[in-house]
């Protein structure tokens, strides 16, 4: 696209990860030198600008419960274990 076509938000990339470690790499790969001003809720800006969205395998699971949909608002990076945590105990 060079200079006549930008990245938006409209457009993200998706990451599904099986286990914690497989998001904390990717978060710290895709993150490095990006905006993190542009992080929440597992979706962060690279330093090119792309979006992407880095998430567990079982995220519908997860958006379904509203204890864990309203701690991911808290979280830039997802965490699985809180999550799973607010699933658990509510």
């Amino acid at each position: 696209g060079g200079p006549y076509f930008k990245f938006t938000e409209a457009v993200s990339f998706v990451v599904a990860c099986k286990d914690q470690e497989e998001i904390d790499y990717f978060w710290n790969k895709l993150s490095e030198g990006g905006d993190p001003n542009a992080q929440q809720c597992g979706w962060l800006k690279d330093k090119f600008g792309v979006s992407w969205q880095i998430t567990p395998t079982n995220i519908e699971e997860l958006l379904t419960n509203p204890e864990a949909y309203k701690a991911m608002f808290n979280m830039k990076k997802l965490d699985i274990k809180t999550l799973q945590e607010c699933i658990n105990n509510g």
